[in-house]
């Protein structure tokens, strides 16, 4: 009984924070749709398909990204925020994306995670594949209507919080005694 006191007081101890949403703020990301860049057109290009059109500067309050069939559109937020669009009926088969952010994040991402899916049936699946780029999946997603939306959140690595070392000593001392208080009254039976 004593370990499992300890494991549950470490295991609050040691707990991990939420990650903090990251700023996309003066980034630059590159798109692919179905693994062609082709699939996207930017906002720097105003949305024209033509050489490196599926890369573009994060603006606020302005959409980055077009698929080249105009059915999804993709804003990013300077702060870690993304919304995607459907801009019509969705066509069958595979709708994955890419987005890549290169070395022009100011931290990594280590997190990216639906927080609105109210425009939304099914679940989409999104990814972090490394410091600075992220899969979505919307193949198993429906929009509840024409121009519906969902919002996802780009965030930072959790940071491990670290107890003080008093509260270690006071945790064991609490088991311990706990224990040891166990333990005399199992040998009074």
């Amino acid at each position: 009984f004593v370990l499992e006191t300890l494991a549950l007081g470490a295991a609050l101890a040691f707990g991990q924070a939420q990650a903090a949403p990251i700023s996309l703020a003066g980034s630059t990301v590159t798109g692919t749709y179905n693994g062609a860049g082709a699939g996207v057109t930017g906002l720097d290009h105003l949305f024209v398909a033509e050489a490196g059109s599926n890369t573009t500067a994060v603006v606020d309050n302005d959409l980055e990204f077009l698929t080249s069939d105009a059915v999804f559109a993709f804003d990013f937020s300077n702060s870690g925020l993304l919304t995607i669009y459907a801009n019509d009926t969705l066509p069958a088969g595979a709708h994955n994306f890419t987005f890549d952010f290169g070395a022009s994040l100011l931290a990594a991402i280590g997190s990216f995670s639906v927080v609105d899916p109210s425009g939304i049936t099914g679940a989409p699946v999104l990814t972090v594949l490394n410091s600075h780029a992220v899969s979505l999946s919307l193949t198993n997603v429906s929009f509840n209507e024409q121009f519906g939306a969902f919002t996802a959140q780009f965030g930072g690595a959790a940071a491990t919080a670290v107890p003080e070392p008093g509260s270690i000593a006071l945790l064991l001392a609490g088991a311990t005694g706990f224990g040891l208080s166990r333990r005399k009254r199992a040998r009074r039976a």
